[in-house]
Formats: C-alpha cells, sequence, structure tokens
C-alpha cells in the first residue's frame, strides 16, 4: 500500500436540512491502495459520503481534497427504475463522457471479471437480481477507477458470485471502499474502518480486520457506559446531598450550591453512547388464519442458456408450511415470486382470499412518493389503530421524525425495515420474501429470524444467506437449479 493520500475530508460539514447535519467537520484521510470499510447505524450517513466523494453532492463546509488526476468508479446498491428499458451495451457507455473505440473489448473484460455471462442486447430489467449486482460492480469497473466505491456489493449475489468478487478485490491494486453489512465477506480484505458515529456526526478511522475493530468498537462502548454509570451515581450523591444543605442555610447553603455547581459539570461530562449497537426490538408477524391449499405449484419456468424452459414440480402449500426456494443467479428464482404475487405465474396459484406480504429485494411494492406514515396506513389490517401502527414502526427504528419522510428519501436499510414493519401490520396469510437480509445490519438479523420461525402462516423464501436460513424451520425445498 502507497504512502501517498488518495482522498481526504477537512472538517467536511454536509446537511439535507437546516441545522440538522449528517455530517459535522468530519475529517478523514485514505491511502492509496488501501480497502477500507465504511461503517455505520443505517441512516448515519454512509451513502450520503459515496455521493460526497463523487461529487453528486457539495458539502456546506469544509473540503473535500482528492489526489490530482484521481477517477472514482461506483457500483451503486441497486439499478435505478429508470435504466430498466436499456441495453446491457446502452448501460455500460453512459459510464463514459465520450465513448472509446475499444468499448466492447473494455465491456467484455468488466463482465468476465464479475462473472456476467448474458448477452449484451438483453434489457438491464430483465436482469435477475444477482446478474444486476453483478452488472452494477462491472459498471464500476468498466471505468477502471483509481478508487472504487461498493455500496453493499454482495446483495443478491449468491455463494459462487461472492466468492467470485472476494478474489478480485483482494487482487485489485487501486484503492476500495465498501459498504456492506456481510461482516464475513468484509473480514476477507479490508485492512480499516472508517466509522460514522450516528450521534457525533464525525467519522472516526480504526486500523485492523474488520471483526477486530468491530470488538474494539463494542469495548469502547463498554468503556463509555461504565463511564456514565459511575457518573450517574456521583451526580445522584451530589443532588442528594445539596438538597439536603439547600435548607440548612449559611455555609451549608453554599456548600449545596458548589454542589449544583459540580452536578451540572459532571452532567456536561457524561459521554454521549453511540448509537451503532442499538437493534431492533423483538416482533412478531401475526398471519391470517386460513385453511386449505394456499399455493399450489404444478411447473416452473426457468432460464437456461438465456431460454426459458417449462418444468414439472408438485408443490401444496398449507397454513404454517415453509418453502425454501434455490438455485444459481438468473434461473429465475425472483421471477416466479414476482409472478406468482402478480398472479401471472404460469403453473402456480395462490388461493384468492389469501392476504399476501411481498417482501421485494428491489422495495418495488413501495411507493417511493408516499410518506412513511401513508405507507403503513395503506396497508394496515383491520384493528392495527395508528398508535399501534406507530409503536410497531418504533420497534423498527422507524421513530417519528422519520415517518412524515418520503420512503424515497430512506437509506436502503431504512426501506428494508420498513418493509418488515408492513409485513406486522399487514397481517398476511402468505409471506413472499425475496432476499429479505439485503441492506439489513447484520445485528437485527438474527431478531429476523426468530420472528419468521414463528410465524404460523405459509412463507416462500429466496436467501443467500445460509447461516439466515439455517435459523429458519423449512418443511419444503425447490432447487431450480437441479430440476431435470
Amino acid at each position: 500500500m502507497s504512502s501517498n493520500v488518495v482522498l481526504r475530508f477537512d472538517h467536511v460539514v454536509f446537511e439535507y436540512t437546516d441545522n440538522k447535519p449528517i455530517l459535522d467537520e468530519a475529517s478523514f484521510s485514505v491511502r492509496e491502495g488501501s480497502k477500507m470499510t465504511l461503517m455505520g447505524q443505517n441512516g448515519a450517513g454512509k451513502s450520503t459520503l459515496f455521493s460526497l466523494i463523487r461529487g453528486d453532492r457539495k458539502a456546506k463546509d469544509g473540503k473535500v481534497h482528492m489526489a490530482d488526476g484521481v477517477t472514482i468508479g461506483s457500483a451503486l446498491q441497486s439499478v435505478d427504475r429508470a435504466d430498466f428499458d436499456l441495453t446491457i451495451d446502452d448501460y455500460f457507455k453512459r459510464a463514459y463522457e465520450e465513448v472509446p473505440r475499444n468499448v466492447d473489448v473494455a465491456i467484455n473484460e468488466a463482465m468476465n471479471a464479475v462473472n456476467l455471462t448474458t448477452p449484451r442486447d438483453r434489457k438491464v430489467g430483465d436482469l435477475s437480481g444477482g446478474q444486476q449486482a453483478r452488472l452494477l460492480l462491472a459498471y464500476a469497473l468498466v471505468q477502471h477507477p483509481d478508487i472504487l466505491l461498493l455500496d453493499e456489493p454482495t446483495n443478491n449475489l449468491d455463494t459462487e458470485g461472492i466468492e467470485h468478487l472476494i478474489s478480485f478485490l483482494v487482487m485489485y491494486d487501486k484503492t476500495v471502499l465498501v459498504i456492506s453489512h456481510d461482516a464475513d465477506f468484509l473480514n476477507c480484505f479490508t485492512e480499516g474502518v472508517l466509522y460514522l458515529d450516528i450521534h457525533t456526526k464525525k467519522v472516526e478511522k480504526y486500523d485492523g480486520d474488520y471483526y477486530t475493530v468491530v470488538e474494539e468498537i463494542s469495548k469502547r462502548i463498554e468503556r463509555e457506559k461504565k463511564k456514565n454509570a459511575q457518573l450517574e451515581k456521583r451526580i445522584q450523591d451530589r443532588k442528594e446531598k445539596a438538597s439536603k444543605f439547600a435548607f440548612k442555610g449559611g455555609k451549608m447553603r453554599k456548600l449545596a450550591k458548589k454542589m449544583k455547581d459540580e452536578t451540572a459539570e459532571m452532567e456536561e461530562n457524561k459521554v454521549e453512547i453511540r448509537r451503532e449497537d442499538q437493534i431492533i426490538f423483538p416482533f412478531k408477524i401475526s398471519n391470517q388464519d386460513i385453511t386449505g391449499d394456499i399455493v399450489t405449484i404444478d411447473s416452473v419456468k426457468v432460464i437456461r442458456d438465456h431460454e426459458p424452459k417449462m418444468k414439472k414440480v408438485d408443490i401444496v402449500l398449507r397454513q404454517d408450511t415453509r418453502l425454501l426456494i434455490s438455485g444459481p443467479n438468473g434461473i429465475g428464482k425472483s421471477t416466479l415470486l414476482r409472478n406468482l404475487v402478480d398472479k401471472t405465474a404460469e403453473g402456480a396459484v395462490i388461493m384468492d382470499e389469501v392476504v399476501v406480504g411481498y417482501y421485494s429485494q428491489d422495495f418495488s411494492t413501495l411507493d417511493f412518493d408516499d410518506t412513511v406514515f401513508d405507507s403503513l396506513e395503506k396497508i394496515k389490517a383491520l384493528g392495527v389503530d395508528t398508535q399501534e401502527m406507530r409503536r410497531v414502526a418504533a420497534g423498527f427504528l422507524i421513530t417519528g421524525e422519520l415517518m412524515g419522510r418520503k420512503v424515497g428519501d430512506l437509506s436502503e436499510g431504512q426501506k428494508g425495515l420498513l418493509s418488515f414493519a408492513r409485513l406486522v401490520v399487514m397481517r398476511p396469510g402468505l409471506l413472499v420474501l425475496d432476499e429479505p437480509t439485503n441492506h439489513i445490519n447484520f445485528r437485527h438479523i438474527p431478531i429476523i429470524a426468530k420472528a419468521l420461525n414463528e410465524y404460523k402462516g405459509t412463507m416462500i423464501l429466496i436467501s443467500h444467506m445460509p447461516e439466515f436460513v439455517e435459523q429458519i424451520e423449512m418443511q419444503e425445498y425447490l432447487d431450480l437449479g437441479k430440476l431435470k
């Protein structure tokens, strides 16, 4: 790794709303060739920091310094829906101000680097979630950037895709900054952490592998809590004595005033506990009580060699039955779920009266123009009043200040938590979950897994995260890659 600084934030201030900064005099530097994790709670401003590096947004104060001639490539979390009608070729060509003559070679090299094998005349919207994830990474690579920004790059990737990405990043000789909630993935190649503290709005820099840094931060939190507990005990003792002395007059009254002043100083010295360890509350998804064949699947469409083929299956799902759908990226898993919910799937049908709770990996069930309040209000079940709805939202860290914001202004992690809150207030008879751990902080995942395992309705699940799936008891399995 070079000793040259390639990127530096110098007392950067950024805010979307007056007097509510996302970053407050944030300062840090990144050396050439380093591989760093950007860490912080959902909503702390990680994606905002990336946008400042790219120049999409400007700091209110301070400066973002870049070494001369440095180029930046960025792999976003998801493909913009407005780009779904573009062909893969056209999507790549937008990376250039002037398309070079050797663009075909550059595109092929980038696609090979991420193992994206599909015709370049396909529309972006026709790609699977995993293929879109690879496309986003390849789009960043085609620019041969000096600084590569990756925002949740493992979302929608299968195990093979994640292993391929790790191998690539280990060998990549330029600077990489990564936002990810996949702890094992991060620990494979990152050598330091930039920690965004959601309370102080500062950026702290730590050296070491991901797990070492997480442990160091946890120990620091415990020290802060211990210091506060000690101060709180002394403050309470001082308050009691000051109150007692205040009524005795003369010198005792002066002593009481001195104690009050000392108490105020100790209050100021209390450390604001960082909230990175804040997790969602345990929750329950109540189910619509319904009997019969809730989902019947006689045949499914799989994609092989870019051609759709129908395959016979025999699956019937009733209440309290769970189906896990697996298979490689691009074989048609997400398309099957989407068509099932839309009632356009050939050979698959949902009973008419069933309330379906659909968690889509691209958040297509959310109206980005809705406020968070309206997004919850419009789908809540009978018997769920506004007070209960707000209580559920708060359990997913969606507090009052977020309820009036537009869904499209939320971070991807907050959209994921909103989607779970919607499932709770909906009380569905069927849960259809397409990669529900994408964008979700790994601290929340055991709580989500427990709630799903206790759900008494019918469930269909796609997930690339084995440690998540292992926590949920499944009765039925459908591997699209193994269908004859």
